[in-house]
């Protein structure tokens, strides 16, 4: 069930909303948008970069992990959660356990993304796992709100699909 009742991350996945937003605006990627938080500070913020770095690996959960480990000094970020604007990809799901986040909270879903032809049914049919059965939570919230992004991604004139 969604929840959007304020609470301490209330304001941490409206900021990855608007972090994904300006990176569409700014047409550095697609509509994906993360934070890193540890002990109520932002450590780590990243949106989609894969065409403007001709980088398939600068999805936005990977550039907040690389931007808070750098910022904290540490490869684990085992005290900190991370929050995303879309259920993870097959990759940012490995470098999220690399990394250890106690939690992860995300907004749309990997089928939600499908839709927009970000799909990576493939992969996931090779490693899915119920997310009951993950080692780490992950609990979505604001996908309303994050599905919006893909409409603002849709209406882009010269968007790069990747």
């Amino acid at each position: 069930m969604e929840e959007k009742t304020e609470h301490a991350g209330y304001k941490y996945m409206q900021e990855a909303i608007e972090f994904a937003r300006e990176g569409i605006a700014l047409r550095q990627g697609g509509p994906f948008g993360a934070l890193v938080v540890r002990n109520g500070v932002v450590v780590g913020k990243g949106h989609n970069r894969v065409a403007p770095d001709n980088d398939p690996t600068a999805h936005a959960e990977v550039v907040a992990i690389r931007d808070a480990c750098k910022n904290i000094g540490t490869y684990q970020l085992d005290d900190c959660v991370l929050y995303t604007t879309c259920e993870p990809c097959p990759m940012c799901l490995g470098a999220i356990y690399w990394a250890r986040p106690k939690m992860v909270v995300y907004g749309a879903t990997k089928h939600d993304a499908a839709q927009q032809q970000f799909d990576d049914r493939l992969i996931y049919q090779k490693i899915e796992k119920p997310l009951a059965d993950r080692k780490i939570p992950f609990v979505q919230q604001f996908r309303e709100e994050a599905l919006t992004l893909f409409e603002i991604w849709e209406n882009l004139d010269n968007k790069i699909r990747y």
